[in-house]
């Protein structure tokens, strides 16, 4: 229920918060860095809160609290006007916002590995909700028009706050010692793996930032994108449904890597401007340049977790992703406003770093899993 209402939240979040702001009147490089910028705060928010909690901060508090912090935020943000307030505003709910994910991620993974059950098939009912949300935030934009969207954003957020007051207090039905967190910096398959996910991720940046409002310019309406969006989720449920026999086939490390070609392939095919009619299969490549880099880098950090407190390995890892996508949502504010769609190339490149790194953490990976 509750991966279900953040990725319904999300769902509406990610492809048309960039048209709200243009609706606000911001251009292409303010859009860009209101994007960007809080993606940095994550750098200190997150480690900070997923400490705290695994120094035994209740989880369901700490959600709970983040969230309804962020639903005042939303509503505050949806009165602003003019780039530096809605930036401002917009990077105080990213305070608040950003540890959400990975402590849900910590406290999931935790209860599901104490009940022997697998991550995918259940992250997959958030994937479900983010169709759906993707489906009716383009009646939303239809209907109600892009000025408006903010509210539904406040509205999708107080959804999980109700969600996380549902939550156990602990994940494993019994308290548990978390152990302190250290050294995950010092080892050569945290490092790989966590700089290799996050520059894969990280050249999702064109396509979340702009991808809307490219193909809005091209012709197509609010429904149509937001089935092109839910098509790109689709394939990554189907994914997550077979994940775990996926896995254990190809390994974790494989996962990452086959992400990184999904990615360049994608980015390198939407950088020629493709026909629209190709767009469904290059929206199918999400579930390798997202979902198997995901599923990939959960695995190892399940396991690096027995080592190291669970949430501070979510915690970082998420931080991390938030320096290199920022820079990367920054990046491509400046690349599409003076190159248009030739900017997913720079995507395929970095995507391509994110391969050649995490193919270093294979050994490493091969010696921890045989532990």
């Amino acid at each position: 229920m509750f991966y279900a209402a953040f990725f319904a939240f999300t769902g509406i979040q990610m492809p048309y918060l960039p048209a709200w702001l243009e609706a606000k009147g911001l251009d292409a490089r303010q859009i860009g860095i209101v994007l960007a910028v809080p993606m940095l705060l994550r750098v200190v928010a997150v480690p900070f809160a997923t400490r705290l909690v695994d120094r035994r901060f209740a989880a369901k508090a700490a959600l709970t609290l983040a969230a309804a912090l962020s639903a005042a935020g939303y509503a505050a943000m949806g009165t602003a006007s003019g780039f530096l307030a809605i930036a401002a505003a917009y990077a105080a709910i990213s305070m608040v916002y950003s540890p959400v994910l990975p402590l849900a991620d910590s406290y999931g993974l935790r209860g599901l590995n104490a009940r022997g059950l697998a991550y995918g098939p259940v992250r997959l009912w958030g994937s479900v909700a983010f169709i759906f949300a993707n489906m009716a935030g383009g009646v939303f934009l239809a209907v109600l028009g892009a000025a408006d969207l903010v509210w539904v954003l406040t509205a999708a957020m107080a959804v999980i706050v109700g969600a996380a007051l549902l939550l156990p207090s602990d994940a494993t039905g019994k308290a548990e010692k978390k152990p302190m967190a250290g050294g995950l910096w010092r080892s050569g398959l945290f490092v790989t793996v966590v700089v290799g996910a996050s520059l894969i991720q990280a050249s999702h940046a064109v396509m979340y930032g702009f991808g809307t409002l490219q193909w809005s310019a091209r012709g197509l309406d609010g429904s149509a994108i937001g089935l092109l969006w839910a098509i790109g989720v689709v394939a990554e449920i189907l994914l997550f449904a077979v994940s775990a026999r996926v896995t254990a086939r190809i390994g974790a490390i494989g996962m990452i890597l086959i992400g990184a070609l999904g990615a360049m392939l994608r980015w390198t095919a939407m950088a020629l401007d493709p026909p629209a009619a190709l767009l469904p299969v290059l929206q199918c490549l999400h579930a390798l340049s997202f979902g198997a880099t995901h599923l990939g880098a959960m695995q190892v950090l399940a396991r690096l977790a027995e080592r190291s407190g669970g949430a501070t390995a979510q915690g970082d890892f998420s931080a991390l992703q938030g320096v290199t996508f920022a820079a990367a949502m920054g990046l491509s504010g400046l690349l599409v406003e003076r190159f248009g769609s030739y900017a997913y190339l720079a995507m395929s490149l970095v995507a391509a770093f994110g391969f050649v790194i995490a193919l270093a953490g294979r050994r490493a990976w091969r010696e921890v899993d045989r532990a």
